[in-house]
């Protein structure tokens, strides 16, 4: 089995694609795996860390903007896409792929063009409850679409090509375990553990709110251990403005900051409550680990589809969500102090987060994958 897979941008858009990769090389162990992604996202630190080949396509997204710079930048996307195109295909010639597989993100849009137009098997993967452009515009042609939403079924159309499967979950969070996550982090029965995250890349606004958090934290000496990510953009200004506002990082240990979490199958296994925006991809996370969240939707995302990804598991009471334009610092040190302070609450959110887990989402796309493939042309 050979398969090429892509996806971009975005964490968001990469580890569901490492998702897949690992659990076709559990179920069949010859499979050859190959990635491509854009040249500036953050796949070209997740993929070759995980020990898969990368190829790199210059490639940018719309602007929504009918502004005269944003026409300009439409135009040279617009440029860059057919160029894309066409080095996508060399690649696809070169590896010869059995199916390949978008997961999303501007990035994904040529090479499952170019295999589209190469006869190649396609198979898209919308991990939101509301498909993106790249989905809406493949997903005629495509093979399979995999989806993790009812919602994102009936917008598609419903056809049967539309499945239903959930979000493929990568394999060291199935196997996270608690007890050995929070032994590794020396933590005993009674220390609370804060991890915190805005995504990959990181979120100005809310990493500014961040640092004022952080600040709040050292200045009052909390007793909770709280670990941020950063993001690749804030990892130098964020720790700076933090202790421009009073925060002192070398004598409070327990608040710590770093670029990117590379365990963080064990971090979220560990923590007594995660802090983050509200992609797809992480809350499926979330749920199959049981834990409890405060959520911060994106408010820049298409169609909102964060908040309304966020306000289904608040529904079923496995997270609390905060608003972006409500989330000060002081919010959100009042809100995480809060969570914190009810221990009992917090384990009834988590085993509510449980509940709404796809346990199987990884052996469904891996059926349909192979169902595509043996199908295709029929």
């Amino acid at each position: 089995m050979r398969l090429y897979i892509t996806g971009g941008g975005t964490g968001g858009h990469v580890t569901p694609g490492l998702a897949i990769a690992r659990y076709f090389e559990k179920r069949q162990p010859e499979t050859v795996i190959r990635f491509a992604g854009s040249a500036r996202g953050i796949e070209n630190k997740l993929v070759p860390r995980e020990g898969y080949p990368l190829d790199a396509i210059e490639i940018i997204g719309l602007s929504r903007s009918m502004s005269p710079k944003g026409i300009l930048h439409n135009i040279k996307a617009a440029k860059l896409a057919v160029s894309a195109v066409a080095k996508a295909k060399k690649l696809l010639k070169a590896a010869r792929p059995d199916c390949v597989i978008g997961c999303g993100g501007y990035a994904s849009f040529a090479v499952v063009k170019a295999a589209q137009e190469l006869g190649i098997p396609t198979v898209l993967l919308e991990v939101n409850a509301l498909p993106g452009k790249v989905t809406q515009m493949l997903a005629k042609k495509a093979d399979r679409v995999l989806v993790c939403f009812e919602q994102a079924k009936k917008l598609l159309g419903g056809d049967e090509k539309i499945i239903l499967t959930g979000a493929p979950v990568r394999g060291e969070i199935l196997a996270a375990s608690r007890e050995k996550a929070r032994a590794k982090f020396g933590l005993g029965e009674n220390d609370q553990l804060v991890v915190s995250f805005w995504g990959s890349m990181g979120a100005k606004y809310m990493n500014e709110h961040m640092a004022g958090t952080l600040a709040l934290e050292c200045k009052n000496g909390v007793s909770y251990h709280h670990v941020h990510a950063t993001g690749a953009a804030a990892r130098e200004w964020l720790p700076k403005m933090a202790r421009e506002q009073g925060a002192d990082f070398e004598n409070h240990p327990n608040i710590q900051y770093t670029e990117y979490i590379y365990d963080m199958a064990d971090r979220m296994a560990a923590a007594d409550l995660i802090v983050c925006r509200a992609g797809a991809a992480t809350l499926g996370e979330l749920c199959m680990l049981g834990r409890p969240a405060l959520l911060v939707p994106s408010p820049f995302v298409a169609e909102n589809h964060q908040e309304k990804n966020a306000r289904a598991l608040e529904s079923a009471g496995g997270c609390r969500v905060l608003l972006e334009k409500d989330a000060t610092p002081q919010k959100l040190y009042d809100e995480i102090g809060d969570m914190l302070s009810d221990p009992l609450r917090l384990h009834a959110m988590g085993e509510n987060a449980t509940v709404l887990a796809a346990h199987d989402a990884s052996e469904k796309i891996y059926r349909e994958i192979l169902r595509a493939i043996e199908n295709h042309g029929k």
